[in-house]
């Protein structure tokens, strides 16, 4: 899978509120009164949760690693420290634009407001948004992100100019199947998606309304669904209003990935399991793209190696020098190496030009020359080079493209006079790509 990182879309730095702002309401499940204050954060802060009515008032991320349950309303807990239904506000944060934001309360879980994110939205504007000196990192998918779960919610992002979301929801015996489709923009959010409120089906919450667990639930912040009526304090807002609050939710919940994406997100039937679950995968997919550079340690000084370094030690010169840098040593008999694969290397115009990929040969080469750099750096070889005996065990697990970062393990394993031997194996994002055992006479030049 290929994605493209970009740093910005056109004109689109980070935003934060341009001041705090506060809503107070009743939470769903308790039906406790409660105080929700959303404020400014630094750029590349994200969505944070405060708990003040604790005593060392906690943060929760707003992270799908955070996520503890996910059943009818979406649940992030740091240790015993829970917040409950954060959906609607993420989603108002995101479709309005605004990147950094810490959201402060009272209680565990946000005002259920009308069930829609509207108030949100009024709470925003209220605020207002601040435009930050930083860009807005934007993911732009390049290929099919796909899942499929085995209740039937299906969620697939494909790639596109812009973010936009198509829903389909699906009802119990496909009752009220709905759909909905649009671009997502501040001026599109507020208007279509963020008034259409949350619904329930009667027999769903029936046996929560009998253990009390629903509190401040009612028909003024929910659309109730009995048999095939629709019962709720007005009429509905939208003849899909269904679909667009799925939408809604959705938007809130892809977020937890931390990422913004640039890609057109189809669903259907989709709930905050399956939601959170891609969330998982976005971020995922992101960091392995990303996590080029393991995380490792370097040392400084002379333990590490660069370009001018390596040439002293190996006879080899360009396009065959094979090693960027060396970046790591432990003791005399291990050492990390680095390539980085770009698409101006001179084997790929001919070797699968419509598919390039690195040979597998010139991993093995790769190798070898880091396990020579281990072997020459000592005194006593200094000014020999060294020569292939033999590759055994040799595996190649998986193609290394352009644009990869290929970081080359060696540990010499056994020197009996001019005689080496070190297993060897090539990274990439964490992953072994190839590996095997060599084995090198080293000769006076």
């Amino acid at each position: 899978m290929r994605e493209l990182f970009t740093s910005r879309m056109p004109n689109d730095m980070q935003q934060t509120l341009a001041s705090p702002a506060t809503l107070e309401g009743s939470s769903l499940h308790t039906g406790e009164k409660v105080t929700l204050t959303i404020k400014p954060a630094p750029t590349n802060t994200g969505f944070k949760f405060r708990r003040i009515d604790l005593d060392d008032q906690p943060f929760i991320d707003a992270d799908v690693d955070k996520v503890q349950t996910v059943e009818r309303a979406t649940t992030l807990a740091e240790g015993s420290v829970k917040v409950h239904t954060v959906e609607h506000v993420i989603s108002a944060l995101t479709g309005m634009n605004v990147d950094n934001a810490i959201i402060e309360m009272d209680a565990n879980e946000p005002p259920i407001g009308d069930g829609s994110s509207a108030p949100y939205v009024e709470l925003i504007k209220q605020a207002g948004i601040e435009t930050q000196d930083a860009p807005r990192k934007v993911w732009e998918v390049r290929e099919p992100l796909h899942l499929e779960t085995p209740s039937g919610s299906i969620i697939t992002i494909v790639p596109d100019t812009k973010f936009r979301v198509s829903v389909t929801n699906v009802g119990p015996e496909g009752r009220f199947t709905q759909y909905f489709s649009s671009e997502v923009t501040p001026e599109l959010y507020e208007k279509d998606i963020a008034p259409a409120r949350t619904f329930v089906y009667y027999e769903d919450v029936k046996p929560l309304l009998d253990k009390g667990l629903i509190k401040g639930g009612s028909l003024e912040n929910a659309v109730v669904v009995r048999g095939e009526e629709i019962m709720s304090k007005e009429p509905v807002r939208f003849q899909n209003e269904f679909a667009r609050h799925k939408a809604l939710d959705v938007i809130g919940d892809l977020m937890l990935s931390g990422k913004r994406i640039m890609g057109h997100v189809i669903c259907v039937a989709p709930g905050h399991g399956p939601n959170t679950q891609m969330a998982a995968r976005i971020k995922r997919e992101y960091t392995s793209m990303r996590s080029q550079v393991p995380p490792l340690t370097i040392p400084q000084g002379e333990a590490v190696l660069d370009i001018n370094d390596i040439m002293k030690i190996l006879p080899h010169r360009y396009p065959f020098l094979l090693v960027d840098r060396v970046i790591d040593f432990e003791g005399d008999n291990k050492c990390t190496g680095i390539k980085n694969v770009t698409m101006n290397e001179p084997f790929f115009p001919g070797h699968f030009p419509d598919h390039p990929i690195m040979p597998g040969v010139l991993q093995v080469e790769a190798m070898a020359q880091v396990a020579s750099v281990l072997m020459l750096r000592r005194p006593e070889n200094q000014g020999k080079i060294g020569y292939f005996m033999s590759a055994d065990n040799v595996k190649w697990r998986r193609p290394v493209l352009p644009g990869d970062v290929l970081f080359i393990e060696a540990e010499i394993t056994k020197i009996r006079r001019n005689i080496g031997v070190a297993t060897c194996r090539c990274l990439v994002n964490g992953e072994v790509v190839s590996s095997g055992n060599l084995k090198f006479s080293l000769l006076d030049a």
